[in-house]
């Protein structure tokens, strides 16, 4: 209890400096996975496509909870709102460790479409990575902040303020994650990133042979 109190005491002191330290090491872990600095295991071909889908799952629970928080907050649910959004960020904890083993032992995959819906697909993704980058120190502040001062004390603070961009980045992101998740797996099919190229050829270069 003595070590729990010295943090939330610091993180009630400083909380950007929390937030900042926080932040730092969740872009360190990203950064590492995709530079190959960080060791993982190597996972099979299936493992990938499982926790493709348990990450598309843990998302969407995260969405909801977010979604239940601020109907929480709006009718006044306090100790609900509370509860819901930690759920969330649990959940976001959850993903980002299923994350970085699939990219960081598996693969990353491509979208098997061409012509606008591929560029649409594109943008989508870009600005689901883009708010993802985003969210992260705003959803850590929102949450440093929550668990670091009572209820009253928050309407002295930003909470609210930075809760309300937090909730606006990181819920577009985990909708815009869902959805191309969606395209990519469920609807127009996927290969390892890498690979375009070779499928393209294989199916092409047969005609141009003609």
């Amino acid at each position: 209890m003595a070590v729990a109190d010295r943090l939330q005491s610091h993180a009630r002191a400083s909380p950007r400096v929390v937030t900042a330290a926080i932040s730092v090491v969740g872009y360190a872990l990203v950064f590492g996975t995709f530079g190959g600095v960080l060791p993982f295991p190597s996972i099979s071909d299936g493992t990938v496509i499982l926790l493709s889908d348990a990450i598309a799952v843990v998302n969407t629970a995260a969405l909801v909870c977010i979604i239940a928080g601020v109907y929480f907050i709006r009718t006044d649910q306090v100790r609900r709102h509370r509860a819901a959004m930690l759920t969330a960020f649990g959940l976001i904890v959850l993903f980002l460790v299923l994350y970085l083993l699939k990219v960081g032992g598996g693969f990353e995959k491509s979208i098997l479409v061409e012509g606008p819906v591929y560029y649409a697909y594109l943008a989508m993704l870009a600005i689901h990575i883009l708010l993802s980058a985003i969210s992260v120190p705003v959803v850590v502040h929102a949450v440093v902040l929550g668990l670091s001062h009572t209820p009253s004390e928050l309407r002295k603070t930003a909470h609210a303020r930075v809760g309300r961009i937090a909730v606006a980045a990181w819920g577009l992101s985990l909708f815009l994650g869902i959805v191309t998740y969606v395209m990519l797996n469920h609807v127009y099919g996927w290969v390892p990133r890498g690979e375009e190229a070779a499928l393209l050829l294989a199916v092409v270069g047969p005609k141009l042979r003609r």
